[in-house]
């Protein structure tokens, strides 16, 4: 990665930890899993989570939801449509199965997509950043939101 890339990638995972609202998506109601604490991470930031899981599940006192748009349709139900641009699918998929999750942000106009570690598709990202998605990948926010300053509020 030269530094243009690394440096445009900085400011997207900036833009993203700015955002709202995480649709989390493989996030269940299991502590073994890294979505369930990635996600009470970005509770602890303030941040408002919704969990996505083909079995939902109420997790950290939140409903869960079986698809992105099911959450996006909550998200515009509780905020508004002006909300969706604060929107980040958090995607804890397998990489062969996160191109499908992309492609439901896409359809949702959601503000970006954030692929954890170790979900490489760069397809997928190329096709979110097409659509006006800010979008990184391989990267973790319980990581680098504090390297950024970030602080738990509660």
């Amino acid at each position: 990665m030269t530094n243009n890339h690394a440096h445009a990638a900085d400011a997207d995972v900036d833009a993203l930890l700015a955002f709202e609202h995480w649709i989390v998506v493989g996030l269940r109601d299991s502590q073994i899993r890294p979505a369930w604490g990635v996600a009470k991470y970005l509770q602890s930031l303030g941040k408002s989570i919704y969990p996505v899981h083909p079995h939902p599940e109420p997790v950290h006192g939140r409903q869960g939801y079986a698809t992105v748009a099911q959450a996006c349709d909550a998200i515009l139900a509780e905020h508004g449509p002006q909300a969706l641009d604060s929107t980040v699918v958090d995607c804890f998929v397998n990489a062969d199965r996160v191109g499908a999750v992309v492609d439901d942000a896409v359809a949702c106009a959601v503000g970006g997509v954030w692929l954890q570690l170790e979900v490489i598709d760069e397809a997928a990202l190329a096709r979110a950043r097409s659509a006006g998605l800010i979008a990184v990948m391989d990267r973790c926010p319980a990581i680098e939101a504090p390297q950024r300053g970030y602080s738990a509020k509660h």
